[in-house]
């Protein structure tokens, strides 16, 4: 059986998996490509022998709706993390953020977040994070493939830019968004995030679930 579900806010992937295994009374069930808790939307989710299906969802492209926050740089690079550099704003036109935008569908090489689940020397990322360990975090490449400006808010501390990106698999958001920050001239951190799209699987088409 293949779910689809729409991860809230406040929760783990894992902790889907928790509730569906208790509600479905079914034990093995697995999710194709992990939501960090303070992220929400589409996840798909398997069970029992169609979990040999999963690896074919992990590789199909993404949508997502990121809130970009700029003029702040976070060690997580989202609002989980400590605040590593803090920038007064100044105004950032529609002009220049289309500029930008107009540049950003092509394949980036970026740094993979410190906080990701790739491993080096058998140890997550986040293992060395959370530990204090000094660690070169690799390179990767993550291709944009199209990107929308939605609206862009002027808040009193910060400017939030809101953006749809479709992108391919592997690609990390958090590195997308620091990357749109500093082709603008500022530190940035994403400030919320919503998987809409997989493949052809959409979140509307989704079960939701209470994130208690």
């Amino acid at each position: 059986m293949i779910l689809l579900v729409d991860k809230p806010k406040g929760i783990t992937s894992f902790d889907v998996i928790r509730k569906l295994r208790k509600e479905l009374n079914i034990r093995k069930m697995g999710h194709a490509g992990t939501l960090d808790p303070l992220a929400s939307g589409l996840l798909i989710i398997a069970t029992e022998t169609d979990t040999k299906k999963l690896d074919q969802f992990l590789k199909l492209p993404k949508t997502y709706e990121v809130a970009v926050r700029i003029g702040e740089k976070r060690s997580t690079g989202d609002l989980e993390g400590e605040i590593l550099e803090k920038v007064e704003v100044s105004d950032i036109s529609e002009e220049k953020v289309k500029e930008v935008l107009d540049g950003f569908v092509k394949v980036h090489t970026l740094t993979v977040p410190m906080y990701s689940a790739i491993k080096v020397d058998g140890k997550p990322l986040y293992w060395y994070a959370r530990n204090g360990v000094k660690v070169e975090a690799p390179e990767k490449d993550m291709e944009v493939t199209d990107v929308k400006l939605l609206n862009i808010e002027k808040g009193e501390d910060f400017v939030t830019i809101n953006l749809e990106l479709a992108v391919t698999s592997g690609t990390y958001i958090r590195a997308l968004a620091e990357k749109f920050g500093e082709l603008l001239g500022y530190p940035a951190t994403t400030a919320e995030l919503r998987r809409a799209v997989i493949g052809e699987y959409k979140v509307e088409d989704a079960k939701k679930i209470a994130a208690d």
